[in-house]
């Protein structure tokens, strides 16, 4: 469920129309819902309810600092995986012993940020990395709190290019190797080993792989308790996908992933901690864009939008789905036509959808693409120098800027040119 609705044929965010927020701000922009991020972030908090848990919002999905407050304020803490991402989340408010830091090439700059300012754990991806944050632990004279990120193989039957759990990933140390790696951790000085972790992917939308992968590290966990560990927390990864479009079947239900966390993992005792981003962020944020013409084309017609790939980057990269509606609601009975969405920059790669069913369309028309609040400004571009779009949040009737359109002249004076030209 989101807050994106029709009210007297025209699109709203809560109780903002989408078309007010457009002639303030102009389009392209991106729009987010206060009350959809709050409501999926508990969710999550009631599927676990019951159990020692945090919740850590994976930021690379949408990592604009007043979301992250919104969240935070909530009670979430944070996931990072760089050091730009725990800058942000502690320049928003989240407390250093909230934010648990990811990801498979750490520098010792970043480890030694976050070592002086606070973390609740490392999640170790690799023997190298491990030594590397005890050699900076002890150079500070501190002890890092760190779990290991096991890889269990297990196949998320999800895209490719997400997947992390598999054994030809780059992600983790091979479960079979688990011993030897916690063996080693704790022999190492400046390390103090606080329990497991596991991610096996993302846009999951089926149970059967997390079973599988929670199976394994409740089997790994009794193991290394056996050989002298303390583990006691239990960090599961995000992962849990959502409809991008409305007419297939629903991924499962936070509650039916928290009762497969309690049934597979609730018996050992340990503190969970699960990093959802996607679902938490993607259906509380519409890309907004404008018609810029109706071109006809050989055999079809062509939607070209001031929106482009550099904007939205998904279905170029993953050949992601997006539902698109127009900003005002078609009356009913009104014939749909196909088109083919694409954007100014020059790729044929800058294409949203071929042959997309839609209402007729004009010129300066607005129209939503729905599902875009997770991985959509993040990883924007200004590719062909066009800047970086608006960012908005709105809670109930008021809206604000989060992040405001960059002029040329910033964009362009970023750059410096050597005396010799």
């Amino acid at each position: 469920m989101d807050h994106f609705l029709y009210r007297d044929g025209a699109l709203y965010a809560e109780d903002v129309p989408i078309a007010e927020i457009a002639a303030a701000v102009g389009t392209p922009f991106y729009v987010y819902s206060t009350a959809t991020l709050l409501r999926h972030y508990r969710l999550f908090d009631e599927a676990l309810d019951g159990t020692d848990h945090l919740i850590c919002y994976a930021m690379k999905a949408a990592s604009n600092q007043a979301i992250l407050k919104t969240l935070a304020q909530a009670g979430a803490g944070m996931d990072v995986v760089s050091g730009g991402e725990y800058l942000r989340a502690r320049a928003a408010g989240v407390p250093g012993d909230r934010i648990v830091f990811s990801g498979v090439g750490k520098t010792a700059d970043e480890i030694r940020m976050a070592l002086m300012g606070g973390v609740r754990q490392f999640n170790v991806e690799s023997e190298p990395e491990m030594e590397v944050i005890s050699a900076v632990a002890t150079e500070l004279g501190v002890t890092a709190p760190i779990t290991v990120r096991v890889n269990p193989d297990v196949d998320a039957r999800t895209h490719a290019k997400i997947a992390t759990g598999k054994s030809e990933n780059k992600f983790g140390i091979p479960i079979a190797r688990a011993s030897q790696v916690y063996a080693r951790a704790a022999s190492l000085p400046g390390l103090e080993v606080v329990g497991i972790d596991v991610h096996i992917g993302s846009q999951l939308t089926v149970l059967e792989p997390f079973e599988q992968a929670y199976r394994k590290v409740a089997e790994l966990t009794e193991r290394l308790r056996s050989e002298g560990h303390d583990i006691r927390r239990l960090d599961l990864g995000g992962g849990l996908g959502i409809p991008y479009t409305r007419s297939n079947e629903a991924p499962p239900l936070p509650l039916e992933y928290g009762q497969l966390i309690k049934d597979t993992l609730g018996h050992l005792g340990c503190e969970i901690e699960i990093e959802p981003g996607r679902l938490i962020a993607g259906n509380a944020g519409l890309m907004v864009s404008r018609v810029i013409y109706v071109k006809s084309g050989e055999g079809r017609d062509f939607l070209i939008l001031d929106g482009a790939m550099n904007d939205l980057i998904r279905p170029a990269m993953y050949e992601a789905h997006h539902d698109i509606v127009p900003v005002l609601e078609p009356a009913p009975g009104t014939e749909m036509q196909p088109y083919d969405i694409v954007g100014p920059v020059c790729e044929t790669g800058d294409t949203f959808a071929k042959q997309r069913h839609m209402p007729p369309l004009a010129a300066d028309d607005l129209i939503a693409f729905r599902s875009a609040g997770a991985y959509g400004a993040v990883m924007a571009s200004e590719y062909n120098t066009r800047p970086l779009i608006p960012e908005v949040l709105v809670r109930g009737d008021q809206f604000a800027v989060i992040r405001a359109r960059p002029t040329f002249d910033e964009i362009i004076n970023r750059d410096t040119i050597p005396e010799w030209l």
